[in-house]
């Protein structure tokens, strides 16, 4: 009841931004978190994610030390995350180089280059809300461009349906049958990265990943299809962030990190769920 009266106090806006943002993000979280678990790229995101600290340093440089207003965080963390997406798509198709050896070198880099820049940005930074998340800071400028980033990925990602199912789950096949697989591939990548960016912005750096995949997994246990574990996965994404920000509202906690606990929570009740009723059945249900 305290969160919702609180969402109905017009001196408190920032807290309907926040939830505004949270389901309509969830449109691209659930779509592209799909994918991710389908082609099983989970370490290729969770590497995205930390390059994305490296645009965000350079975007806080710029603005404050250099005069660059254009150039923010969020234009930053856009370019960085598609610079990795590209680096590591043509890495592993084209490259003799050793894919994980690459994403553990840009997983590194761009968190040491994000570190560097912020302590040589005037002022103090507090890097904390970047690593961990903080929706409540969100803004109604903020909400406008999530929406925009939003519409892009989830639209691009549906345009595109059949052709990264195909990646997805056959891509031999795909190739035989006049698919351009690599570029589809590097799209998916591409996509993956401005969900990346999205998702910093709800749970922060470190836990990008947790909220990319967990709704995805927790939606692959009832799904029978790739377009219904979407469609689950988006639901379960809007009711973990709702739920996490009602919670972290009502005890004080970080929001971040309680729609965290929250998903993790719900993916353990519905993997246990699942065993269970895999023992008294004998048939594992869904498709992840």
């Amino acid at each position: 009841m305290d969160f919702l009266n609180a969402l109905a106090d017009p001196a408190i806006p920032f807290l309907r931004y926040a939830l505004l943002t949270g389901i309509v993000a969830s449109l691209a979280f659930g779509i592209i978190g799909t994918y991710v678990v389908a082609r099983r790229i989970t370490y290729i995101a969770g590497a995205i994610s930390h390059c994305v600290l490296a645009g965000i340093g350079a975007g806080l440089y710029c603005q404050k030390a250099l005069g660059i207003d254009w150039f923010g965080p969020l234009t930053g963390a856009i370019v960085t995350a598609l610079i990795a997406a590209l680096i590591i798509g043509l890495v592993s198709l084209h490259a003799n180089q050793r894919e994980d050896t690459v994403i553990g070198a840009l997983w590194s880099i761009g968190m040491a280059t994000g570190l560097l820049f912020i302590a040589k940005t005037p002022g103090y930074v507090e890097p904390m809300s970047y690593l961990f998340g903080n929706i409540l800071l969100i803004s109604q400028a903020d909400l406008w461009l999530v929406l925009a980033l939003d519409t892009v990925v989830a639209g691009t990602a549906l345009l595109f349906y059949h052709q990264l199912l195909a990646v997805c789950f056959d891509e031999e096949y795909a190739r035989l049958r006049g698919i351009r697989t690599d570029l589809f591939y590097l799209l998916l990548l591409c996509l993956t990265a401005l969900t990346v960016v999205l998702l910093v912005r709800v749970v922060g750096i470190v836990m990008v990943i947790a909220l990319l995949t967990l709704p995805a997994a927790v939606a692959g246990s009832f799904a029978r299809g790739l377009w219904q574990m979407m469609v689950l996965a988006t639901l379960c994404s809007m009711l973990f962030i709702s739920s996490g920000l009602a919670v972290s509202y009502s005890y004080d906690l970080p929001s971040g990190p309680t729609i965290i606990v929250v998903a993790g929570l719900a993916y353990l009740l519905v993997l246990a769920g699942k065993r269970l009723l895999h023992r008294r059945t004998g048939q594992p249900k869904g498709i992840a």
